[in-house]
């Protein structure tokens, strides 16, 4: 199994030079290969075999002209040319993604991934960690990694906020004995913008809307850094400020989601949830806020992992099944209810239905229905 591991570093400062200079060469190569590869899509976009055809530049061709990309470690700048070429691959394959976009030194993610060759990338002792071109750095190993479990590769990443992170990759051997589910121990979430989801038992999240609570604070914070001079020492710190909001409140988040999985993955034996389109659904129904504080799409990722590591599974409904429109006790199908009706009554059983918990049931009893138990 490969499975990734996050702690924080503590670089001192020629090491954290020495990483913000290895950002910015990784995003430089990333750059002009893209522009290399766009220059080459246009000229031959109408002549596909001419296109696979082409030769693309590397990162070692910008190394004779700008010497000091040989300061940084060669694997970030390799690691940036597999970056691309997924993301190309992506353009490919569907179009709609768009082409691949420029990275800015301002808005994009500061971060570069470097691959462990030979004991290049290893623990010390529970306080630094060796780093190609880094050599030894402080870190916060606040949880162990599994017993012989070896290291992949390890990405440093840098906040906002001005925290250094490191996310490393580890493989090591399991056992995972699958859990045959049971109709009782499986559970169906319906998504609800209000409370995060409703559950096929009538229980909902309650999840706090970190993000609401902290949006007057969030608005005068941010008012302040648009009245501040560009590039002047003020507006950094005004900067700084708003970025400390927002990581507050995505680590609160974050915090709280991974608390509800764990609890959801221990209990269950199997989770049923319905695909959806949250981006799409956070701009066609005016619900951005709402949607994008819930992160529901942040719960769907760790219950997978967390389940698969139990032997569990997550059963994904697709997104047209009628799970709000069918009545759970009959199976009669309701072709003219609408968002604004939260409850209804079946016109074939006369049942009183909730919306929301008739769709969870919903999902929960197609979730067996496609795992195949009764």
């Amino acid at each position: 199994m490969n499975k990734a591991y996050k702690y924080r570093l503590y670089p001192d400062p020629e090491q954290k030079n020495l990483i913000n200079k290895t950002f910015g060469c990784v995003r430089f190569v990333y750059n002009k290969m893209l522009a290399n590869r766009k220059e080459i899509y246009e000229q031959f976009k109408d002549d596909k075999e001419a296109l696979k055809a082409q030769k693309y530049l590397l990162p070692a061709d910008f190394k004779k002209e700008f010497e000091w990309l040989k300061e940084v470690d060669s694997l970030a700048l390799a690691n940036a040319q597999l970056n691309l070429q997924t993301a190309y691959k992506n353009f490919f394959r569907d179009k709609i993604i768009g082409f691949p976009k420029f990275k800015s030194k301002h808005h994009s993610r500061k971060s570069y991934t470097t691959n462990n060759q030979g004991g290049t990338i290893r623990l010390v002792d529970n306080k630094t960690i060796r780093l190609p071109k880094l050599k030894d750095v402080r870190i916060k190993l606040h949880r162990q990694m599994p017993l012989q479990a070896a290291i992949k590769s390890a990405t440093i990443s840098k906040t906002p906020t001005g925290k250094y992170y490191i996310a490393i990759l580890v493989e090591y051997e399991t056992k995972i004995k699958p859990v045959t589910p049971k109709p009782e121990t499986v559970l169906g979430l319906d998504y609800s913008s209000k409370s995060l989801f409703v559950d096929s038992q009538a229980n909902n999240a309650d999840y706090p809307k970190f993000y609401r609570k902290a949006e007057e604070k969030l608005r005068k914070a941010q008012r302040k850094l648009s009245k501040r001079k560009k590039e002047g020492k003020n507006r950094e710190k005004q900067r700084r400020k708003v970025a400390k909001l927002h990581e507050k409140v995505a680590n609160q988040r974050k915090d709280f989601l991974h608390k509800l999985s764990r609890q959801i993955a221990n209990v269950y034996t199997a989770i049923a949830i319905e695909e959806l389109n949250m981006r799409g659904m956070a701009q066609s129904l005016n619900l951005a806020k709402s949607t994008n504080d819930n992160g529901f799409g942040m719960l769907k990722t760790f219950l997978t992992y967390k389940l698969a590591e139990q032997g569990k599974q997550l059963v994904v409904i697709d997104k047209w099944f009628p799970s709000s429109k069918k009545c759970s006790f009959c199976g009669n199908e309701n072709k003219e209810l609408t968002l604004a009706d939260r409850a209804w009554t079946c016109s074939h059983c006369g049942a009183e239905l909730d919306r929301d918990i008739n769709a969870a049931i919903n999902i929960k009893n197609e979730g067996c229905r496609i795992l195949n138990i009764a």
